[in-house]
């Protein structure tokens, strides 16, 4: 029991006899109670232990330590110092608000351990001093022997060496579409978790069947356990949004700081005294601290959020929005994200004749039948009926409606085979018209299930049997022909019918008939050797979502690459990543379906593919080593570090993935600077979903684990809701980047104002309350509106902005640099005329705060869009922005002409001439950026 470590990952590849010995395990008796309790000391209860973070006090006071809040809070205590105490404590309330959000947004993500530790509460049935008992899983211990049944949640990692028609869903753990048949046979050592057929699994479903195993692992130490600690590992990574916010502050303070120095170095040297040129410095760092961006960043994301969850998208951590918008690689989950979770028959071929299924899913009522070669035929042929019926008598699994939608109660083929049968005109009455009386059931080495029907006093009874192509053909003589009579058995048509059906990724079973003596009751092995009678064959997928093609598409259009990471086969991952539209390969007249596969598939190249794999995979064009199209887990065992990051660039289908690699494939992509956002459902995405610059998990399907780690949840599972979540991601960054447009211009400007003053020694025209008052107030009445700005036509026809791209391009720079010059030369000119012609030193300054909200008004619908011109988007097209301009006009009348709001902000009524010229200086600066846009945009034109 000491170096369970060393061979834990070889459990598969030892001979049960020897995996016994190791665990100390007994397999007629099973372990005692000392046993028990020495074993729970030092492996300790199978249960996930959650990694203990930081508590809840250093969380939230984690939530100031940004350099945007330094500001904030460094903003709060200067009007604080100044005596301003209600907009000291609006600045505060500003922050703590933040805080909150932050906090509570982060509480939320730490779920997800909890959620992991939550998927293994279940019991389990043990053997136990020689008794079977029924215990809470989390007593197991290494060397238990425990037994499985159909519905049960494997309890723990397990060794299995006893089965009974044994079938795992694992798709939560490794991404496989269907059950996996489970056997006790040894594997190699280098075999991929998927493939493990003797391991059982925690936290996976048995959906059919019985085994018994001998417990290999318990809670940290199982597969699901070592995902515990992947996520636990992985780090939550920075959005691109609050990186470049980081950034921006960084720069903000230190440009703040040095131009607050500045002026009171200048100040000095001119002879103003310390006190009076500290003043000044305090002006200045009120003016050009842009207080309203932390607010406006959290509402204008959460709009963004209201948006999404209008259209299925729950978003679970703010940034995660703006995310979206930023994404340039997608890496999505194949099964139930990409595909409907569904099998489902889509070709049946009788005789030679094709006939096409319509319908995805497990609804009956929803598709119909009818013959490729006569479009119009919806006749169902006695040979065809026959085929059918066959699918559903041969079958152990039901089709149950509940609340108008479709599910199967059992494996997903017999699901996929019993609504084939429906859409067909078969229905449950045959089953009391052909009762069943006896069943070979399916068995691994066997490859077929059979079972035995009464077709009515008089005639004969009838075996119907199902299973891989290889093993029926080989019993059959004869086949039917359309009108339901015997034939010759044409094998080698059959086969390449097999083929053809395989190049377009379905799984294909066959189905056979036989004839028994109608005194017979039972049937065996021996009975199914020779004379069965070949009905045709049925090829099924799990047909990939009609809206998730169009949304792959949509998000190519946009420049966006989308990459597929499953567990599941590789050929099943190539023919689902053809049809979605991931692999666009010209397809190669002259390759086999055969050939196709040993080009696209690793691990088969210069081998003859056998039928049971040719038939999940679809033709490709170019040799793997050409196009880098498909890598298998065991490829990705095989990369570098290096060699992975150059590879995950050109691959698109990545099979047989792990949870780690998926961990390392989101990580390479991050290195090469790739924004990555990553789908999934299973308790396998979960490690990934984490690292990914934004996690998106699957609502219906997807685990808890899943859910918690992720940062935004579809609600409908559709893989289209990531179209629109991505364009609201744009728009919302649009937004963010059009708030920091018009809003740095008025902080600069301010700054500007102060320290040009101070530079030609002459009075501030604009005082730090003052300046107080213009950024709350037009920040909350007027930058605001700009959150609500409609998506503008065309944003998912442009490429995803570069990850290193700045917040601010040139041309802003240089939109914001001009706007801030005009404010300070249009805010001096009016303070100056006014005190020319005789105002007092009160009415200069309010025409001067005046002058400067007037300019941020019409600057604001400048702002509506960076390149188009207002006239171009509609004037009404964002009433927010009309009902902002309104209110802030009347909040300046009442600043101007109020008494109250004369003594708190020193300002003084200005008659309607002044006015005059305030609109006409808002009226130009509007003017000049409308004509600055022309400019930029026929230079954009010409290159």
């Amino acid at each position: 029991m000491k170096n369970l470590n060393l061979i834990a990952r070889h459990w598969h590849h030892l001979p049960i006899a020897e995996v016994i010995e190791l665990l100390e395990g007994n397999r007629e008796q099973g372990l005692d109670r000392f046993a028990v309790e020495h074993r729970l000391e030092t492996f300790g209860p199978n249960a996930i232990t959650a990694k203990k973070g930081q508590g809840p006090l250093i969380r939230f006071l984690l939530q100031f330590h940004q350099p945007l809040i330094y500001i904030l809070i460094i903003s709060g205590f200067i009007t604080a110092f100044l005596g301003e105490w209600v907009d000291s404590g609006v600045i505060f309330g500003v922050v703590l608000v933040n805080a909150f959000v932050g906090y509570i947004q982060e509480a939320k993500a730490v779920n997800a351990l909890a959620a992991l530790t939550r998927t293994m509460t279940t019991g389990a049935t043990v053997l136990r001093l020689g008794e079977k008992r029924r215990i809470p899983a989390t007593e197991l211990v290494p060397g238990d022997i425990v037994f499985l049944q159909s519905g049960d949640k494997v309890p723990a990692d397990m060794r299995l060496f006893q089965v009974r028609d044994l079938q795992i869903a694992e798709s939560a753990l490794t991404g496989e579409s269907v059950p996996v048949a489970k056997d006790h046979a040894l594997h190699g050592p280098e075999t991929v978790l998927a493939d493990r057929r003797n391991m059982a699994y925690a936290s996976t479903l048995v959906t059919y069947g019985q085994g018994t195993g001998i417990v290999t692992a318990t809670g940290n130490d199982t597969e699901v356990g070592r995902i515990s600690q992947l996520i636990s590992a992985s780090e939550s990574l920075a959005t691109p949004l609050t990186r470049k916010i980081s950034e921006f502050s960084n720069v903000l303070l230190y440009v703040i700081l040095a131009l607050a120095g500045l002026t009171i170095f200048v100040g000095i040297l001119r002879g103003q005294t310390f006190l009076d040129m500290f003043m000044a410095a305090v002006a200045l760092a009120v003016g050009a601290i842009p207080e309203g961006l932390p607010a406006a960043v959290t509402i204008t994301l959460a709009i963004g959020v209201s948006r999404m969850a209008k259209k299925r998208a729950i978003i679970r951590k703010l940034p995660a929005v703006e995310t979206l918008g930023s994404t340039t690689v997608i890496c999505t989950d194949k099964t139930g994200t990409l595909t409907e979770n569904q099998m489902t028959v889509q070709e049946i071929v009788v005789q030679g004749q094709s006939h096409m299924v319509s319908g995805t899913g497990y609804n009956p009522l929803v598709g119909t039948i009818e013959n490729r070669d006569m479009a119009a035929d919806h006749s169902i042929s006695p040979a065809l009926r026959e085929c059918l019926r066959a699918g559903f008598l041969c079958n152990d699994s039901q089709l149950v409606e509940e609340k108008g939608v479709w599910q199967v109660q059992g494996d997903p083929t017999e699901g996929a085979l019993l609504t084939a049968a429906r859409k067909g005109g078969l229905g449950p009455e045959m089953l009391y018209t052909n009762p069943r009386l006896d069943t070979v059931p399916f068995e691994s080495e066997h490859q077929y299930m059979a079972t035995l029907h009464d077709a009515g006093q008089g005639y004969p009874r009838l075996v119907y049997r199902k299973g891989a192509v290889e093993t029926i053909l080989a019993r059959c003589g004869t086949q039917l022909d359309t009108m339901g009579n015997p034939i010759p058995l044409r094998a080698v048509d059959i086969h390449d019918t097999v083929e053809g059906m395989a190049a377009k990724g379905l799984r294909v079973l066959a189905l056979a008939r036989k004839e028994m003596a109608p005194e017979t009751r039972e049937i065996s092995h021996a009975d199914l050797m020779t004379g069965l009678i070949f009905l045709g064959l049925q090829g099924m997928i799990d047909p990939p979502r009609p809206e998730a093609i169009a949304a792959v598409a949509t998000c190519q259009a946009a420049g966006i690459r989308v990459k597929m990471i499953t567990g599941d086969h590789p050929a099943t991952a190539v023919a689902i990543a053809r049809q979605v539209g991931l692999l666009n390969l010209e397809a190669n007249p002259t390759m086999t379906a055969r050939d196709s596969l040993k080009a696209q598939v690793p691990g088969t190249q210069g081998q003859d593919a056998p039928i049971s794999i040719v038939t999940r995979i679809t033709p490709a064009a170019e040799p793997l080593a050409r196009t880098a199209s498909v890598l298998t887990g065991a490829d990705l065992a095989k990369l570098s570090d290096s060699e992975l990051i150059e590879r995950a660039e050109d691959t698109a289908v990545f099979a047989r993935a792990t949870p780690e690699q998926k961990l390392r494939l989101v990580e390479a992509l991050q290195v090469r600077g790739q924004v990555v956002a990553m789908t999934g459902d299973g308790v396998n995405d979960a490690p990934a979903l984490k690292r990914a610059d934004i996690g998106v998990a699957m609502g219906t399907t997807g685990t808890e684990v899943a859910k918690e780690a992720a940062d935004m949840v579809l609600t409908d599972d559709n893989f289209s809701s990531i179209e629109a979540a991505v364009e609201e991601g744009r728009g919302v960054f649009d937004n963010l980047t059009k708030f920091i447009a018009w809003t740095l211009p008025t902080n600069l400007g301010e700054g500007l104002v102060i320290l040009t003053a101070v530079f030609l020694g002459v009075t501030l025209p604009i005082l730090p309350v003052q300046i107080l008052w213009i950024n709350m107030t037009t920040a909350g009445f007027l930058g605001l509106s700009l959150a609500f700005e409609p998506k503008e036509p065309g944003i998912m026809l442009r490429p995803p902005r570069a990850p290193n791209a700045p917040i601010l391009t040139p041309i802003m720079i240089f939109r914001i640099t001009l706007v801030s010059l005009l404010m300070l030369g249009t805010a001096f000119w009016v303070f100056a005329w006014e005190q020319r012609i005789g105002a007092t030193l009160a009415e200069a300054r309010t025409a001067a705060v005046n002058t400067f909200v007037m300019i941020e008004l019409f600057y604001l619908f400048n702002c509506r869009s960076l390149k188009k011109t207002v006239f171009q988007l509609g004037f009404l097209s964002n009433l927010w922005v009309l009902g902002g301009a309104v209110t802030m006009f009347l909040l300046q009348i009442t600043y101007t002409y109020l008494p109250v709001m004369n003594r708190l902000f020193q300002s003084a009524p200005i008659d309607l001439t002044v006015w005059g010229r305030i609109t006409a200086a808002g009226m130009l600066v509007f003017v000049i950026i409308e004509i600055e846009k022309w400019f930029w945009g026929k230079i954009a034109e010409k290159n």
